[in-house]
């Protein structure tokens, strides 16, 4: 089954080569356009002040972010490479996304992720939608999806939004109902594997009783008077 990653990131600032860093990882597993329930989220550490105008962005204080792990710990770096292993990242205008984690994977001196794995929804979205707004804000309103579970900017719950934004711009519910069909066909085939038929019999036994075709024999003689096909065929 096709194995993707959807990822977000909330970081110190814009510019990881200015000195800004990653505060907060997500990444979310869909296999088939459908979400496994398999997360990975962590905060971080960023090692330096939070600049005022970011804090307002996500809520993420320095001291909220203060002890939490660093991003060269292992429980951060080298299990976020694990459990993305070698899937396609989807990320919401990715070069944004990639710079950061490239840069964090960089300092510590493991391989980065090359940009050819990486899927951007931003990109999609202003194939599908020229001209128009297309953040993530606007697409989860142009496809009715609910942001009643975000008051403030976070790398779990945008991941989420975005896993459904991303299944939309795939096809959205008629995709869904693709993927319900074909395994309703995948277990109807299995169905036909594991039970043996026998050849069908011919002609196929009555399915009506004796008394509900003698009535049918009286009704036709009742109504039908002329020399009808029923009296040539012996009903």
């Amino acid at each position: 089954m096709a194995r993707e990653i959807v990822l977000d990131t909330e970081t110190t600032g814009f510019e990881p080569h200015l000195g800004h860093r990653l505060v907060e990882l997500a990444a979310l597993e869909i296999e088939e356009f459908l979400p496994t329930g398999r997360s990975f989220h962590v905060y971080i550490d960023p090692e330096r002040d939070m600049p005022p105008e970011a804090e307002k962005v996500h809520g993420l204080s320095a001291e909220f972010l203060r002890g939490k792990p660093k991003f060269a710990a292992p429980e951060v770096s080298q299990a976020f490479l694990e459990f993305v292993g070698d899937a396609p990242i989807i990320a919401h205008n990715a070069s944004f996304d990639r710079a950061f984690v490239n840069h964090e994977l960089a300092q510590i001196g493991l391989q980065v992720l090359p940009e050819e794995r990486w899927i951007d929804t931003l990109a999609m979205a202003k194939k599908r939608f020229p001209g128009m707004h297309n953040s993530l804000d606007a697409l989860c309103k142009r496809y009715k999806i609910s942001l009643s579970e975000r008051e403030k900017h976070g790398a779990l719950i945008d991941a989420r939004l975005l896993a459904a934004v991303y299944l939309e711009l795939k096809g959205g519910r008629e995709r869904g109902l693709e993927l319900v069909a074909e395994q309703s066909r995948n277990q109807y085939v299995g169905a036909r594997r594991d039970n043996a038929y026998a050849a069908r019999p011919r002609p196929l036994a009555p399915r009506s009783t004796d008394e509900e075709r003698a009535r049918h024999v009286s009704f036709i003689l009742e109504v039908m008077k002329n020399d009808t096909l029923w009296k040539k065929h012996g009903f």
